[in-house]
């Protein structure tokens, strides 16, 4: 990273200060010779014998400068004893200004050797100019050096000024062989971009006999590295994102095109027990750790608590979402939220920096976010042009048909590797999901489902969980003959915890569509294994289960499907969970709107405290679905569930607490919780506590709508900022 940072102030023509260096030294007077003599004694010990693919006449023009100073410094160092004290104060300065010259030459020098070799042919123009920006400052160096007030030997004398005539001479040179390369490549990019594809000779000629990437593995390196450059994209740097997409769709295209699917790179699969802690070593474990984790505080909005997706600054300086501090001015609020200070103005201003830093931060961890809308005045977010491009797209299509084929002709390691990189696919976009369905991978992918590999079955239950985001892959799915119950046996049945967990979540993402919801309630097994999953599962797990469950529960058929399952008991001790309470909160909500779910809620000892508790500890968004939950159970649990939350110890002073403080929802929700105890005349204990429960309602519920509202499903608030993960 500091590498990066150096090279991205280099690349703006910026000086970095010396606390900039990877390794600060001291230059004070005595250490300064010795100093610039190690620093460049290991250049060219480093980079004389170390040729890199590109750039070769510049790093060797650059590296022989070197050896001159280096010839220099050994005669200063023992001419005057190791110390610059007797040198001329400007010679002193300009040896310091030589330690920044040495450092720049090593920035570049290890970036060249660092880098792919596509990058920098991609680059090739602007690190020529980075070359000829030092010799420049070397020049610059060279004139201002008290050459004639120092001692120097005849020889040494020579080559200074030798070196002083080549550096005035010395002109950008941009290789022409590596520039032909360069429009080569562009040149693949303008077919794909109309519609053809580059016959496989001239990929052969330009991958293999070229640049020397003469395997899969090779070039999979250099398909991962222009990720990178993709993920840490800056405004500035050539090409744009949104080309540099269309290479990586490219280069992908050639891997399998030129070497084919190798069974060899099926990585191996590392078992682990639940004895050990320790992170398994599966193919995909890493990336649904990397996935999954947690936002950065300042990414969430103050208010919902949710990843922003559009992020907006008010009057006061603070940065909020822009639907939730809409709602808040629409509710009539004239005060900043986070900081009590009095709005001057209800302007919106797009915090556009954190927007884009979040858009980077998603893509960087594979997380599906949506850019907000372009502004009023049409200018769309910069990271828009990460966009795929028409080349991106052709060249992605000509792989997926490569890869359906192969999964569904070849071997079985072929398959497994085949899976595998659908699933990568898969994850870079819409587009990608649509060409992989079309070409017919579905009903492939469940057929290896089925398999005891436990690598071929994370891969495809995975790949499978990707498609299923894209909203027309979902009734293919569900279409496909025994896919649904190929995916719930994964769920029951999976050989890893990765496999379940990702059958879950490919359930919750197949149930966002209200007519599936129950198909998979009545697919044998579903619920059941989703109940054990949110019981004994690891927490992202049960985060899946929950927010699967939560869905199927907003469908009312399901009630009884879920109470049959033992899905209200999991819930209920969900509850306890700080990960996942609120959204069990909100499905039990939901179920305790039919009497039998409400009299399933009941039975369960843990539910009324439970409910109680969160209320009390519980988030905003957990406080609204636990008051709506204790309402349903008193409208539709009959009058012994009503005067059992009636007798709740303390539940007078929450209800009156979130009168005052609640969210509108959950005002609402306490407002009718307090009529329907006014409407109860079961006894004078039941009459005390409601002349407490009448005055909280009347004193601070003047403005609350005393209607129920007509659809319940929009007042359970469940917060999912990653809905959906893709691995």
């Amino acid at each position: 990273m500091a590498t990066a940072a150096i090279f991205s102030s280099l690349r703006r023509r910026r000086s970095p200060s010396l606390e900039a260096f990877l390794a600060p030294v001291d230059l004070n007077e005595v250490a300064l010779l010795q100093t610039l003599a190690a620093v460049a004694a290991d250049l060219v010990t480093c980079f004389s014998g170390n040729s890199t693919f590109f750039q070769r006449r510049n790093s060797r023009s650059l590296i022989r400068k070197i050896e001159v100073f280096l010839v220099l410094l050994d005669y200063l160092k023992d001419a005057y004893g190791g110390s610059v004290s007797s040198l001329p104060p400007n010679a002193v300065v300009c040896l310091k200004e030589l330690y920044l010259v040495l450092y720049r030459s090593k920035i570049l020098l290890d970036y060249c050797v660092q880098s792919s070799k596509l990058w920098l042919l991609l680059q090739n123009q602007s690190i020529s100019g980075h070359f000829h920006d030092l010799d420049q400052e070397i020049l610059t160096l060279l004139d201002v050096f008290p050459f004639g007030d120092v001692i120097l030997s005849l020889d040494v004398r020579e080559q200074i000024e030798l070196l002083q005539r080549q550096a005035r001479r010395s002109k950008l040179h941009i290789d022409k062989n590596d520039e032909t390369l360069r429009f080569q490549f562009f040149s693949f990019l303008d077919e794909f971009e109309n519609g053809k594809i580059p016959p496989e000779s001239n990929l052969r000629f330009f991958f293999v006999e070229k640049l020397g990437i003469s395997d899969a593995k090779s070039c999979r390196a250099e398909i991962e590295y222009l990720e990178e450059q993709i993920v840490s994209h800056e405004g500035d740097v050539e090409p744009p994102a949104s080309v540099l997409n269309g290479f990586v769709a490219i280069v992908r295209y050639s891997r399998f095109l030129l070497f084919g699917i190798d069974d060899r790179e099926e990585p191996e699969f590392v078992h682990s027990t639940s004895s050990h802690k320790k992170q398994r070593r599966g193919l995909i474990s890493q990336e649904i750790a990397d996935t999954f984790v947690t936002i950065p505080k300042d990414f969430c909005c103050p208010i919902s608590l949710d990843l922003m997706h559009d992020p907006v600054i008010i009057s006061t300086g603070q940065t909020y979402d822009r639907g939730s501090i809409s709602r808040w001015m629409e509710e009539g609020h004239c005060n900043c939220p986070k900081t009590g200070q009095m709005l001057s103005n209800t302007r919106l201003v797009p915090n556009k920096a954190l927007r884009n830093l979040i858009n980077q931060w998603c893509l960087a961890h594979g997380i599906p976010h949506d850019d907000a809308p372009e502004g009023p005045d049409g200018a769309a977010s910069p990271f828009a042009a990460a966009l795929p491009t028409k080349a991106a797209v052709e060249a992605n299509k000509a792989t997926s048909a490569f890869l359906v084929k192969h999964l569904a002709n070849g071997s079985q390691g072929e398959k497994t590797v085949a899976a595998r990189e659908i699933r990568l696919l898969a994850k870079t976009g819409k587009e990608n999901r649509g060409f992989i369905a079309e070409a017919g991978a579905i009903p492939h992918l469940r057929d290896l489902l089925s398999s005891q590999n436990p690598v071929a079955q994370e891969n495809s239950v995975t790949a499978m969980l990707n498609l299923s985001i894209y909203d027309k892959n979902k009734s293919r799915i569900m279409d496909e003959q025994r896919c649904l119950g190929s995916i719930v046996e994964v769920l029951r049945f999976g050989l890893t915890t990765e496999a379940r967990e990702n059958a879950a979540a490919t359930l919750f993402s197949l149930s966002a569509v209200h007519d599936y919801k129950k198909k998979i309630a009545d697919e044998d097994g579903a619920v059941e294994a989703l109940s054990r999953l949110l019981r004994d599962g690891t927490p992202r797990g049960k985060k899946d289960a929950v927010t699967a469950l939560f869905n199927l529960s907003t469908h009312s058929e399901n009630c009884g499907r879920m109470i049959e399952a033992g899905a209200v008991a999991a819930l209920v001790a969900a509850m306890g969970n700080d990960g996942v309470a609120e959204e069990a909160a909100g499905a039990l909500a939901l179920i305790l709107r039919q009497p039998a779910g409400a009299a399933a809620v009941v039975k369960e000892d843990a539910a009324l405290a439970g409910l109680i508790g969160m209320m009390r500890c519980g988030t905003p968004r957990g406080k609204e679905n636990a008051v709506a939950a204790l309402l349903e159970l008193c409208r539709c649990g009959g009058m012994a569930a009503t005067e059992k939350v009636l007798k709740a110890p303390a539940l007078a002073g929450l209800v009156h607490s979130l009168l005052f403080t609640g969210t509108k929802r959950a005002r609402r929700k306490a407002a009718s919780l307090a009529r329907v105890f006014q409407r109860c005349e079961n006894g004078n204990a039941a009459e005390v506590r409601l002349s407490g429960y009448s005055r909280a309602v009347y004193a601070g519920g003047a403005n609350v709508a005393p209607t129920r509202d007509s659809s319940f499903v929009g007042d359970v608030s469940v917060r999912m900022a990653i809905s959906v993960p893709v691995l």
